[in-house]
């Protein structure tokens, strides 16, 4: 097997799961400016949301990972409701809501890790999903596939979905100026909702296809929201062409950067490109 390849295929794995966080991370930012720590748990949520519906509810893969996923934009969209709105409302500094949504991040890992156990949980796997193909020398999962097409699919529809819509117009309005918007009729505070439904979904997406992969325990949300938010940076915090290329960007870089030192050396070099772009481009490689 060449190691290359290999390690290039892990690369673009990895780059799909950063960019279903990272697109609903700078979906979600780009109407509130502020950093959803929280959304990292909103990610964990729909991959125990399957867990449960899979092991105790007894349903099949698709109708379990289709609510899962609905769970985790309800639960995002909830967070909005009775955290950030009110916060909102009262004129709260974006500091003030960044340990907000800390908190929320805090407190639904331990309540998962409460009714779940702290121990990993591998998610059942449906037929064919850990059968092997091979390209160019490397190896490669259905599941796999699943979630590099996912990644792409959810890219491309919510891209099309944003720019035909009269939503995705006043979505676009309140990122430009939420005041404005409400001046000329926008219901601001319905639509930043949607936003939380619609960004909390796909990471919740993102968390069922690493239970699928790798499987869960209650604190993966915190690694999957740091790469999430360094691959949004990178890309342009608030663009969603950005977060997708800086998520593949990322994912690249930390697997083909550990060709030759210990795969130990990942966060760091995430980490280090991190330092990098917030020093020489901290408006990212597609600045919204």
């Amino acid at each position: 097997m060449d190691l290359f390849v290999q390690l290039t295929i892990n690369g673009v794995i990895a780059g799909a799961i950063y960019a279903l966080i990272a697109l609903g991370f700078a979906l979600i930012f780009g109407v509130t400016k502020f950093f959803n720590l929280a959304h990292g748990a909103v990610a964990v949520v729909g991959g125990y949301a399957a867990f449960f519906f899979l092991e105790h509810a007894g349903l099949g893969v698709l109708p379990a990972a289709a609510l899962a996923v609905c769970v985790a934009g309800m639960v995002g969209f909830a967070l909005h409701k009775t955290v950030f709105l009110p916060l909102r409302r009262r004129q709260a500094t974006n500091l003030v809501l960044l340990i907000a949504a800390l908190g929320l991040l805090t407190v639904i890992q331990a309540l998962i890790a409460m009714f779940f156990g702290s121990q990993f949980h591998p998610l059942s796997q449906f037929a064919g999903a850990q059968e092997v193909y091979r390209i160019a020398g490397g190896a490669i999962t259905l599941v796999q596939l699943i979630i590099i097409i996912s990644a792409l699919a959810v890219f491309g529809l919510l891209t099309l979905f944003l720019k035909k819509t009269k939503f995705g117009k006043a979505v676009k309005a309140i990122g430009d100026d939420e005041e404005v918007a409400q001046i000329v009729g926008i219901n601001t505070h319905a639509i930043i909702g949607y936003v939380f439904f619609i960004g909390s979904a796909i990471a919740g997406l993102g968390g069922v296809l690493v239970g699928f992969d790798t499987g869960i325990e209650p604190t993966m949300g915190l690694s999957l929201l740091l790469k999430g938010i360094i691959a949004a940076i990178v890309g342009g915090v608030g663009s969603l062409s950005g977060a997708v290329l800086g998520a593949f960007l990322l994912g690249l870089a930390e697997n083909l950067g550990i060709w030759h030192i210990s795969g130990e050396w990942k966060d760091a070099i995430a980490f280090g490109i991190l330092i990098f772009f917030l020093i020489w481009r901290p408006r990212g490689i597609l600045p919204r």
